[in-house]
């Protein structure tokens, strides 16, 4: 299984804004710690804003910042809302043409692995993975 680089930017824009304690980010500056395209971060802040996980401030000065606590963004409820689907084979979609689906057992292994995937992130919230500004090569203000 692998995450798309939507769920990845996601996180780490999350990360990022959480790191700056309340202080607003910009798109433009995010853009230049990770190095990843300012119209992906835009897409990535537009769905993150809109799913109640960040809060934009119009404006002159705006920006973005955390519309929750870091303790309670649960790492489960960014991907479910940021990945696609979690169609890891054929016969998770509805458009299943797999001729063994009826009596296959991979189908419900596989199903279980899911929920223990993201019932392992569940578990994890922002404020567990922490990081200071620093960690971003951002120095502390005098």
């Amino acid at each position: 299984m692998r995450l798309t680089d939507f769920s990845d930017y996601s996180l780490r824009v999350l990360l990022y804004a959480a790191a700056r304690d309340g202080q607003l980010i910009t798109i433009e500056e995010t853009s230049k710690v990770y190095g990843i395209s300012r119209t992906h971060l835009m897409k990535v802040a537009n769905q993150l804003t809109r799913a109640g996980f960040l809060r934009a401030v119009r404006g002159r000065s705006g920006g973005l910042t955390l519309a929750k606590t870091p303790a309670q963004i649960r790492l489960g409820d960014v991907l479910r809302t940021t990945e696609p689907d979690f169609a890891l084979v054929e016969c998770f979609r509805s458009e299943n043409r797999c001729l063994i689906t009826p009596r296959c057992r991979l189908r419900g292994a596989l199903k279980e692995a899911l929920a223990a995937f993201v019932g392992t992130l569940d578990r994890y919230t922002l404020a567990d993975l922490l990081l200071r500004p620093e960690d971003f090569g951002i120095q502390p203000a005098a």
